[in-house]
């Protein structure tokens, strides 16, 4: 199985796309020495979720690893009324395992990124800098 995925992909409005889950299963089928860590970077407390992933392909060279971040705003559609957390934290994941070209068919960009930068409206207060790891 190629890196790409492209047997596992599914069109979205158009777009080969590699489900989050898909790309998990092939990083721990293939990097059985790997990890996937996630950090909650904004506050428990806040209205938007920001989530950091970072994969490290192999423990023996942590040195070498990708990061992704996720971001969602608690109640804004369906999925995240109940679910922001772990939709953020998804959204990192698979970001992160784009980052490292796992699932990269068209872009690293989903289908739900670019529609929701077009039509959300400003989201309010911007993340403070101190919550920022970067």
């Amino acid at each position: 199985m190629d890196k790409q995925l492209k047997d596992k992909a599914v069109n979205i409005k158009g777009k080969a796309y590699v489900q989050v889950s898909d790309r998990v299963l092939y990083f721990n089928d293939t990097y059985p020495n790997g990890h996937i860590i996630t950090n909650l970077v904004s506050e428990p407390q806040d209205a938007r979720v920001v989530i950091k992933a970072t994969v490290v392909p192999d423990a023996k060279n942590s040195d070498r690893f990708f990061t992704g971040y996720g971001q969602e705003l608690v109640g804004d559609g369906f999925i995240n009324k109940t679910s922001a957390l772990e939709n953020c934290e998804t959204s990192a994941v698979g970001r992160a395992l784009a980052m490292m070209g796992i699932g990269v068919i068209e872009s690293i960009a989903s289908v739900d990124e670019i529609n929701k930068a077009k039509t959300s409206p400003q989201l309010g207060e911007p993340i403070k800098e101190s919550n920022m790891p970067f």
